[in-house]
């Protein structure tokens, strides 16, 4: 087993670690008593350091389909089984995800260990939702099958737990019942924040929304946003969508090589967006499109990442309390405004009730994800957004973090003293680690 240098999906920070990957449960066991310590890494989608550390464990390569129950709409798998091939075996079957991000090249397992959210959160509320069982390889070599019944411990110290319970191996979850691939997509041209907020509350019925929001603006124009609201087309809404025929396509773009570093500055992502939302004449619009291009729109790039230039990236993903919301994302968007580091790409979404998990990141209240390219001045503000989140009584996501201050992390998550006794209880010696874990004394 040779080193190699390797990142996550920002590219920041790179490190050089000694990368394994398995094809078996077997393999899996063999391997974890090999190391003193590692952590479990699906597709490398997460942004920062939660899937790095000296030793990594990649299950790619673990990715069969264990079941499939057509008529139940229960699939079983492998951890390492992605999303995309799930959506090529189900959705020619009637079905779709009940929850997905905004890529489908994830795994099953990552998609537990951050408990993913999706522009239906406030609706159906995060991964663990809908997932049945997964079992779990211990740091004492043991298996458990973890559910809402069983384990139930286990089962909500995972579901956001990063990895740092241990491996999981296979996973069961219910579907989503579909009749077309189509969207049904209506688009909402909104000229300021408070617009774009309004909107999002009072089309809170529709099962997806999402707004882009233009960061560099300011003025009575501050955060003028495009929001997206959506619905699973009928088949008497797009009676010619055939199913059967649906197969995921591959990125039609790809950048071989970094862009060079002063590539996206706030020049080039001014005009961007001034492209972007001029693209919409209509104050008020509806089309229908293939749920590719409402959900994955950036999966038609291959390593976009790369855009950012070598110092790679950062994205800056909160959510703050509904109460005061408003007040409090003008207040960070004037911040981000006032610093010139304008943010190439800025999703703001509606979140629903916490779930149990013990470190799930949606809550009740308004998210919003951010991109800054790595450099001081951009560090120096995402320092600054952590104090004004951390006086709002928000949370940051640790599946984007690759550089969140400790006391704000501390601070936003409740059961995290809880998660740090149980870690010590199954895992004394901690065996699952990574550098995030270390960063921010998760264990």
């Amino acid at each position: 087993m040779s080193k190699t240098d390797i990142a996550g999906w920002g590219n920041y920070p790179k490190i050089e670690a000694m990368v394994v990957n398995p094809k078996s449960s077997a393999e899996i066991q063999t391997i974890q008593e090999s190391l003193e310590n590692y952590i479990a890494r699906g597709a490398g989608r997460s942004y920062g350091d939660s899937s790095l550390s000296a030793s990594i464990l990649e299950t790619q390569a673990f990715n069969k389909t264990v079941d499939f129950d057509v008529q139940t709409g229960i699939f079983t798998c492998q951890s390492g089984k992605m999303l995309n091939d799930i959506l090529d075996e189900i959705v020619p079957n009637g079905f779709f995800l009940p929850v997905t991000p905004g890529t489908k090249f994830i795994t099953v397992g990552g998609a537990i260990a951050a408990d993913i959210h999706g522009k239906n959160h406030h609706v159906d509320g995060c991964f663990s939702q809908h997932l049945l069982w997964f079992n779990l390889l211990l740091a004492n070599g043991s298996t458990l099958k973890c559910s809402r019944n069983e384990n139930e411990q286990l089962f909500w110290a995972t579901c956001g737990g990063m990895g740092l319970t241990g491996t999981i191996l296979e996973a069961s979850f219910q579907l989503k019942k579909i009749e077309t691939s189509k969207i049904i997509n209506r688009t909402i041209k909104c000229e300021s924040l408070d617009e774009v907020i309004t909107n999002l509350l009072k089309h809170e019925n529709y099962t997806y929304s999402v707004a882009w929001i233009d960061c560099g603006t300011a003025g009575k124009n501050l955060g003028r946003s495009l929001l997206y609201l959506g619905e699973h087309a009928t088949k008497k809404e797009v009676p010619n969508d055939d199913l059967s025929k649906y197969k995921t396509p591959k990125p039609k773009i790809g950048f071989p090589f970094y862009l060079p570093n002063w590539a996206l500055n706030k020049w080039t992502v001014k005009t961007f967006n001034a492209l972007y939302y001029g693209k919409v004449r209509k104050k008020d619009s509806t089309a229908t499109v293939g749920f590719e291009a409402y959900f994955y729109p950036l999966d038609v790039a291959n390593n976009w990442n790369r855009l950012y230039g070598s110092r790679g990236f950062a994205q800056y993903q909160f959510v703050i309390p509904m109460e005061g919301a408003k007040e409090g994302m003008e207040r960070i968007l004037k911040e981000i405004v006032a610093s010139g580091e304008s943010s190439f790409l800025a999703v703001l979404k509606l979140f629903g009730e916490q779930n149990e998990g013990w470190l799930s990141f949606p809550k009740r209240g308004l998210q919003l994800a951010l991109d800054f390219p790595i450099n001081e001045k951009s560090l120096a503000l995402m320092n600054r957004l952590d104090d004004m989140v951390m006086e709002m009584s928000g949370r940051s996501y640790l599946a984007k973090d690759s550089r969140m201050k400790r006391d704000f992390f501390e601070a936003s998550y409740p059961k995290l003293e809880q998660f740090r006794v149980f870690k010590s209880e199954i895992d004394p010696n901690c065996k699952f680690r990574s550098l995030q874990s270390d960063r921010l004394g998760i264990i």
